[in-house]
This record gives structure tokens, sequence and C-alpha cells, in this order.
């Protein structure tokens, strides 16, 4: 089942955000800094963002009694480059480990771009480790295309490049 977010499910978002972080980064981060990880702070951060007044939008997949699997985080885009309400970004798609191949991820993402789409926009971007080929692949088979737009930015101490890519949501 897959549904908006309350507050309540921080810590069930933290758990996913922390565990997958941990499996899909694990050939990319350090593994202390993947290590130090808390699930307890990433909860708190989590809580403080599904009750802020401009909070994102944030959708959960629930699996055998309720628990969540993984989740989406999306909001309007915040950088330049596009026109203003034209383009959304979906900040964050993570799932646990123990659901990839299952098509939780492909019916998040759907259910994600679908609620972008009623929202008005007419496109989304995301951002995407260049050394994640499994995330990329994974967009890529859901119609995203990397832009060729890339930056690099420093997370746990290492310098990993970027990569925007777009959806048209419709037309």
């Amino acid at each position: 089942m897959i549904r908006e977010a309350l507050p309540g499910d921080a810590a069930g978002v933290a758990a996913v955000h922390v565990l997958s972080w941990r499996a899909a980064y694990r050939e990319l981060l350090p593994g202390p800094y993947l290590a130090s990880l808390d699930v307890d702070e990433r909860a708190a951060l989590w809580r403080a963002r599904l009750t802020a007044p401009d909070r994102p939008r944030v959708l959960v997949a629930s699996g055998a009694g309720g628990r969540t699997v993984a989740f989406s985080c999306f909001r309007a885009w915040r950088g330049e480059g596009f026109a203003p309400g034209s383009t959304a970004e979906l900040a964050a798609l993570y799932a646990l480990p123990e659901v990839w191949g299952t098509g939780v991820g492909r019916a998040l993402l759907g259910a994600s771009t679908r609620a972008l789409a009623r929202d008005g926009y007419r496109t989304a971007a995301l951002w995407v480790l260049a050394g994640n080929a499994r995330a990329r692949r994974f967009y890529e088979a859901a119609g995203w295309r990397p832009d060729g737009v890339t930056v690099r930015e420093e997370t746990g101490g290492v310098l990993l490049d970027e990569l925007r890519y777009l959806k048209a949501l419709s037309g």
C-alpha cells in the first residue's frame, strides 16, 4: 500500500533511509561513514520535515504488518534552470534492500510522478550518483534521462559526481 506519510512515519522512513544507504552506497562511500548513520537522528530530521509548514510531500510504501519498506520525497524544484512552478524535484526514493526487485520501487516511483503531474508540474528532475549503476538503470527503465548537467558533492569525505535526470510528466 502506498500513502502520504504522517509524522508518525518518521521512524520507519528513517530506518529505510539508513538501511538503503548502507546497501546502495557501500561501494561509493566509506564504511565508517555509512556505519555512523543513526536511525534515531534521521527519525528526528524526518519528523521535523513531516511537520514543517513548507514540508515536502512524502509517500510511504508499506509491507507486511504495515511496516514501511520504501519512501519517496518530492517538492517544487528549488534551484535555477527551470521556469518557476514548472518542475518538481524527486529528492529521495529509497527502499529496503529486501524489497529491491519486487516492484515496490516502480510502484512508488509511478505514484510519485502521478502526484506531481496532478499537482501541475510538467517536468520532474532528480539527482543520482554517477557511480550508482543500479539506480541509473532503475530510473532509465522508467523513462528518466540524464540531461547532461552534473554537480560534484562531498559526502562522507568523498567527492562524488551526481547526474541530473529529467522526465516529462505530461504531453
